[in-house]
């Protein structure tokens, strides 16, 4: 027998550490699609769902907007081999990497000139007493 695997909403948001408004938002922007169960109309999310939420989450978690994680999930579902959706994940990897290069880099500064201040002001600090 071979039952497909499905999760509720609630084992999903415990899971991933995620409230389940969150996961709601990602299917109303049409990111997930869970299927209904019972009276109650029950979300019933599939094995598919739980890893596009995993890809989802990752992808937020790495800085990519919703547009860039969604363009690389879809490139998932049209690319059996995955050539074109790692090439893209490439593509948005290298230029968050940039992009958090550059903010490194203006952290420095601002630490720079923090210390400086500091220093700047334990010499005023020495000179009044």
């Amino acid at each position: 027998m071979n039952e497909q695997v499905t999760y509720t909403i609630s084992e999903l948001a415990n899971e991933f550490d995620v409230s389940t408004r969150t996961i709601r938002y990602y299917e109303e922007v049409g990111f997930l699609h869970p299927g209904r169960k019972g009276d109650s109309n029950q979300r019933i999310y599939t094995r598919k769902d739980r890893g596009r939420l995993k890809l989802i989450l990752r992808g937020k978690r790495f800085g990519f907007s919703l547009k860039e994680i969604n363009e690389m999930i879809n490139l998932y579902e049209v690319d059996p081999d995955q050539k074109e959706q790692l090439k893209k994940a490439i593509e948005y990897g290298d230029k968050r990497v940039a992009e958090l290069d550059e903010m490194i880099e203006e952290l420095k500064l601002i630490k720079k000139e923090i210390l400086d201040f500091r220093e700047k002001f334990m010499l005023i600090l020495e000179d009044t007493q």
